[in-house]
């Protein structure tokens, strides 16, 4: 495995593959590597010749008084992760070399971005997709692998490729889960002993709403304020929001259908957790370029 850290140098390498007809896929990351990653390069594995795992966090999708700096950063183990687990190329760029330091040009997504998440986080996905593009014209990829945990972000890097004709298929994996339900994430590595007991509330919630959808509940608004008591048992948990939306446009439903996402966002401490479940099937459906949200 080689570990690259300049973008010109990843470029050159990923045109040489193409000119050379091997496929590449490309499995973004900020670090941190945890079993749901190996899980998108193992799919990434599957799809191409060449795998390069990029690690970085970005700092232009942290807003002002976000964990930027409090990200969990440890890339000698991710780099040993990933060698272990067959990645060819460790993209792992400074934010210097990702950013000049003038730098004016954004790319940003102005309908699926501006609910949920970016509400709160009204910064956050032109940080993302900015990145996301920046990587995707560097790394060249055929196949970009990302997770289901991050609902809104997949179906909003599914657009952008869609409206910039990017060539580049995107594969959404399933969520990884802890043992007791928890979503992984590398944000997880931040929480105390007794705020990681309380945490395990957020997928207890999702399958309690998901059990009543199973009996036959369809109101929207009743499933919404049941997934809020659940979760306001706990006074650790602070809510960001549970929206019940479209699970392809992101926007308020008037009844619960096959394409409902519920999604959920809280605060445990200084830590910020997501997930999501779509009671249908609790999956995150596969789709690619052709896609037509």
């Amino acid at each position: 495995m080689q570990i690259v850290e300049s973008p010109s140098e990843m470029q050159s390498y990923a045109l040489g593959f193409r000119s050379g007809g091997r496929s590449i896929a490309l499995v973004p990351t900020m670090g941190f590597l945890h079993a749901a990653h190996l899980s998108l390069l193992r799919l990434a594995r599957e799809r191409a010749d060449i795998v390069v795992v990029s690690v970085f966090v970005n700092p232009t999708q942290f807003g002002p008084g976000e964990d930027f700096d409090n990200y969990p950063r440890a890339f000698e183990r991710d780099a040993e992760v990933c060698r272990k687990a067959g990645a060819d190329i460790l993209f792992h760029p400074s934010a210097d070399t990702m950013y000049a330091n003038d730098h004016s040009v954004v790319v940003e997504e102005t309908s699926l971005s501006r609910t949920l998440c970016g509400l709160s986080r009204p910064e956050h996905f032109a940080g993302v997709t900015t990145v996301v593009a920046k990587l995707f014209n560097i790394v060249q990829p055929h196949v970009a692998v990302f997770g289901a945990k991050d609902a809104q972000q997949a179906r909003v890097i599914q657009r952008m490729t869609r409206d910039l004709n990017f060539p580049i298929e995107i594969i959404v994996a399933p969520t990884v889960r802890e043992e007791d339900g928890l979503a992984m994430s590398s944000r997880n590595a931040l929480l105390t002993p007794p705020q990681r007991a309380e945490a395990s509330r957020i997928r207890q919630a999702l399958l309690s709403a998901k059990a009543l959808i199973d009996q036959g509940e369809r109101d929207p608004e009743i499933i919404r304020r049941h997934v809020l008591g659940h979760l306001n048992e706990s006074p650790e948990l602070e809510i960001d929001y549970v929206d019940i939306v479209d699970g392809e446009r992101l926007r308020p439903v008037e009844r619960i259908d096959a394409l409902t996402l519920i999604a959920v966002a809280v605060r445990i401490g200084d830590t910020r957790l997501i997930d999501n479940i779509m009671p249908a099937c609790d999956a995150f459906p596969d789709s690619s370029r052709q896609s037509s949200t």
